[in-house]
């Protein structure tokens, strides 16, 4: 091939100097069909082969040809690559030459059958109607020291891109309505039309085409906001890619590194202190600023209704004889003088309420995961003061006790020192049930100031909850002895004469 510095030379000695085509042969080495061709049109560069040779290759050619159309009857995750065509291909059939080879041709067949085309899309520009979209992440966090898995729900506005994110345990139907109804106080308003995929707690039954049966449930919540549902193809995310967009955001900003806390609650308020924060940013081939757009698109959304959706599931229940009433697969605990009876349950999205005659006797945390208990020991305390032998094994002081502060080890040890067993493990109890009066701060710290003065009731303790800011030194008599007059005690003389 010519070199430009040879192609001017030629045409320069034959144009401008007139020398002929031989002479500029014999001079510069090159054939005189090369010479006529750099002679007759301008400077071209290497050119690509029309077909390429497999010359080691070739044997196997109808083999990778037959593998790559069995394919296209196959799960698009358990196809062919080519490192796998390649390993057969040497372990099968005694292949022996170069894996890129075979990666080359493997590319060029499955253009040409039609496998692992990539798609192409339309480039859009979002108009102000209104819409958002729907979606959840997945993600780990650390609560209360404890790395557990967690989902997180967005909500993206299109327009704008102002987007909502909140964490919950689940995605249960009522963490997916409670997720909606603080996304539109957020909000605002709510958006007349969300954008979801065929998530199984809006979407009963895929149909044909965009025709969708829906969980009966989710079409009382959007028929109380007055927002209409629309759902992607089936496999089709990239229809809502903001969201989808937001969702990977969500994880690498707001939970690099992995966030910590005690509750969930906690992260959801810093991650909502994120979520307001984003209002400078721009986004690619938009008008203005996220705050700004959003200001021209919180027109176009339709106003609160003047109460949340409830969100409340009621269902009856009833206590056994461990006073615990299963709701969800899990174990609540009540007083222990409701067990076994007939009582109401409130499910709410992340707490349980349990009443008994339209009175409210126990509220918990509710939980998501099978077969928990979930104990207040402050139910059993009265029953196991008349058991006090059982003190040592019931599950709600186990669980208990691995909270306590060292000092109520100490304070126990103490009362059955001096009181005996029996009975200091009642007058104990006694003292843990100063928490129903007393808050937690005070309670820990009247302890720890029974045990530095020796007290060894529960008597004692609550003397000293009765002055929490005082000190035992600066506790003054009622009396002033001091300035009283002294005794006359001839008067005891007398006392002898009344017998």
């Amino acid at each position: 091939m010519l070199k430009v510095s040879q192609y001017d030379y030629i045409r320069t000695a034959h144009r401008i100097y007139g020398k002929s085509i031989k002479q500029i042969s014999r001079e510069t080495g090159h054939s005189r069909n090369t010479i006529r061709r750099a002679l007759k049109g301008e400077y071209s560069n290497y050119k690509s082969r029309q077909l390429q040779p497999y010359p080691v290759l070739g044997p196997y050619l109808t083999i990778i040809d037959r593998l790559l159309k069995e394919d296209t009857d196959r799960p698009p995750k358990q196809r062919h690559t080519a490192t796998r065509i390649a390993q057969r291909l040497k372990k099968e059939h005694g292949y022996a030459g170069g894996f890129s080879t075979v990666c080359r041709y493997v590319r060029e067949a499955k253009l040409r059958i039609g496998i692992g085309k990539q798609r192409a899309f339309i480039p859009l520009e979002i108009d102000n109607t209104g819409e958002a979209e729907v979606d959840w992440g997945t993600a780990h966090v650390i609560l209360d020291g404890i790395q557990t898995k967690i989902k997180f729900f967005c909500m993206r506005s299109k327009y704008s891109g102002k987007h909502f994110v909140r964490l919950y345990p689940c995605e249960r139907q009522q963490a997916f309505f409670d997720a909606h109804v603080k996304a539109f106080s957020y909000f605002g308003g709510v958006f007349p039309v969300l954008i979801y995929d065929n998530l199984t707690t809006a979407v009963q039954k895929v149909l044909k085409g965009k025709k969708r049966i829906e969980q009966e449930g989710f079409s009382k919540f959007h028929a109380y906001y007055s927002f209409e549902p629309r759902f992607c193809n089936v496999a089709a995310g990239h229809e809502k890619g903001g969201v989808e967009g937001i969702v990977g955001f969500s994880r690498r900003n707001y939970m690099v590194p992995v966030p910590e806390a005690q509750s969930l609650e906690e992260l959801n308020e810093a991650i909502l202190t994120e979520c307001l924060a984003y209002g400078d940013h721009r986004i690619k081939n938009r008008p203005g600023k996220v705050d700004e757009l959003f200001a021209q698109e919180k027109e176009k959304l339709l106003s609160l209704p003047p109460e949340a959706f409830s969100n409340i599931v009621i269902s009856d229940g009833k206590s056994d004889k461990y006073s615990t009433v299963i709701v969800d697969k899990n174990r609540y605990s009540v007083p222990t003088e409701y067990a076994q009876l007939k009582l109401k349950v409130l499910l709410f999205a992340e707490k349980v309420e349990i009443y008994w005659d339209n009175k409210l006797i126990a509220a918990h945390e509710r939980l998501y995961n099978n077969n928990q208990w979930c104990l207040t020991p402050d139910h059993y305390l009265d029953l196991i003061q008349r058991r006090p032998q059982a003190f040592e094994s019931a599950r709600p002081i186990k669980q208990w006790r691995k909270e306590w502060p060292e000092s109520h080890g100490n304070l126990l040890e103490r009362f059955c020192e001096k009181q005996g067993q029996t009975t200091g493990v009642k007058d104990f109890i006694s003292v843990l049930m100063f928490y129903r009066v007393y808050s937690k701060a005070d309670v820990q710290d009247a302890v720890e100031k029974a045990l530095k003065a020796n007290l060894s009731t529960s008597d004692g303790v609550k003397s000293l909850l009765s002055y929490p800011k005082t000190d035992e030194a600066e506790i003054k008599p009622l009396v002033q002895w001091e300035r009283l007059p002294a005794p006359d005690m001839t008067v005891y003389g007398e006392l002898g004469g009344l017998q």
